[in-house]
């Protein structure tokens, strides 16, 4: 029992040495301190959540649980599209799903406000929100085409450059893709993509062609055949990249003369139908106004 005691005692005078002794020895040194003050902030450490996030994360939860419950989780096409439009995130997944389920039925709700024929207006309604985002799928998918199209003669400028200074294919990629991040943030995705598919273990010629799968332009799709021949064959990168970049900038050269040759019929339309009339009024009026005035002091 003397034994237990003294030991007891013991432990007790040490932990309280030794909580008497931390603040001195377990201080920062002058080098820490000056660290700590550097990166000190003074900005709250929790964020305040607004009911509107609050609102869409509870929106997006349940197009997610729904779009789980539907099957829709597994449709390979519409991840594809979504893809090739630039949405990558779950986020732009689930608000994208959220859209296509919740749009229907803010359709009939807002065609049932209808008085005459209100079956008929819900459901016309519910049929146009449910196809709207369809079309601005679409309609982002064939801009991010057309950025990535004019954007491509750039990249190939700036990979003969980095090849040329003695770096490797993909190690160029990766540069460019890290220099085209503002003026080309697409290029800059997709670029950024095959690196990170390449680290994941993915062989290059396999990355190269699910990019060109993914992006469906066929500038892009050249390029890709163009990198995987000179890969296999081992034919010199920088003549290939050289002739190719030239390639494509008079393709894009001959694709801006072909449209101002078609802008000159379509502005025959709005010219006979909008232009002309206005002409015609402005030049005319006044001397019909004139021979209308002479009939009738004629009489």
């Amino acid at each position: 029992m003397d034994v237990v005691f003294y030991i007891a005692l013991t432990l007790t005078v040490f932990l309280v040495l030794a909580l008497l002794a931390a603040p001195v020895l377990l201080r920062p040194t002058p080098a820490a301190r000056r660290i700590m003050e550097m990166v000190k902030s003074n900005r709250p450490d929790e964020r305040n959540v607004g009911s509107q996030e609050r609102m869409r994360e509870a929106i997006l939860s349940l197009a997610r649980s729904l779009r789980v419950r539907f099957g829709l989780a597994e449709d390979e096409k519409v991840k594809e599209q979504l893809l090739s439009a630039g949405v990558r995130s779950s986020r732009g997944m689930n608000a994208y799903f959220a859209s296509r389920i919740l749009g229907p039925l803010l359709g009939i709700v807002c065609g049932s406000f209808i008085q005459s024929h209100t079956l008929f207006w819900a459901l016309s309604v519910a049929a146009v929100f449910y196809l709207v985002p369809d079309m601005w799928l679409k309609i982002k998918i064939k801009r991010r085409r057309e950025r990535i199209r004019r954007g491509l003669p750039d990249a190939l400028d700036l990979l003969v450059i980095c090849v040329e200074a003695g770096l490797g294919l993909d190690q160029a990629m990766l540069r460019v893709g890290q220099e085209l991040v503002i003026g080309h943030p697409d290029i800059h995705q997709e670029f950024m993509q095959v690196n990170l598919e390449q680290l994941a273990g993915k062989p290059r010629l396999e990355a190269w062609k699910s990019t060109a799968e993914r992006t469906q332009i066929a500038e892009f799709s050249l390029f890709v055949s163009m990198l995987t021949q000179a890969d296999r064959f081992g034919t010199p990168i920088v003549r290939a990249l050289s002739r190719f970049g030239d390639e494509i900038r008079l393709k894009r050269r001959q694709r801006a003369e072909e449209m101002a040759a078609k802008a000159k019929i379509k502005i025959l339309f709005p010219l006979v139908f909008f232009i002309f009339p206005c002409i015609f009024i402005v030049l005319l009026a006044p001397a019909f106004m004139n021979i209308a005035k002479g009939m009738r002091d004629f009489k």
